[in-house]
């Protein structure tokens, strides 16, 4: 089965109707990898399906989200990304304030802050992909002042 048809299937077991456009836009955010845009995500899908508006690939990023498809996250950029949900499991991220460098965090350690916030609260929070700003151990090693991008 292609990528294309296993996408299509898991969008139709979720009751979603499969549009040329939603197949598109599903299609590209699943083969740009990383964490692009909204922004990058349109201009690919749009250079593969011209005349594609801008008003869709937003909306159907939204359901995307709704259905935990892909993860909707802050990574520091001023626009915000979006990853597909692979089955390989969720992740987050650290990243450097000071370098910009971006590390992998596994979820066992905010699955933990959900269920204590849970306990605690009663309070179920949608933990699904952060990211977290700090000072990455490489650039807490370097003097004050230092900057590794040239700042």
């Amino acid at each position: 089965m292609s990528c294309s048809e296993r996408l299509r299937r898991e969008m139709r077991l979720r009751g979603i109707r499969i549009t040329p456009q939603r197949s598109v836009i599903l299609e590209t955010v699943s083969h740009l990898g990383g964490h692009p845009s909204a922004t990058e995500v349109y201009r690919e899908a749009a250079r593969r399906l011209p005349g594609l508006n801008p008003a869709t690939v937003y909306r159907t990023l939204g359901v995307l989200k709704e259905l935990r498809l892909a993860t909707e996250t802050d990574m520091g950029t001023g626009d915000t990304s979006y990853e597909w949900v692979r089955q390989q499991g969720r992740h987050h991220h650290l990243i450097c304030r000071q370098c910009g460098s971006v590390a992998s965090l596994d979820h066992r350690f905010l699955e933990d802050l959900g269920a204590e916030i849970m306990a605690e609260s009663g309070f179920r929070p949608d933990i699904e992909h952060f990211a977290i700003f700090g000072v990455c151990a490489t650039c807490q090693e370097k003097p004050l002042g230092v900057s590794l991008n040239g700042d």
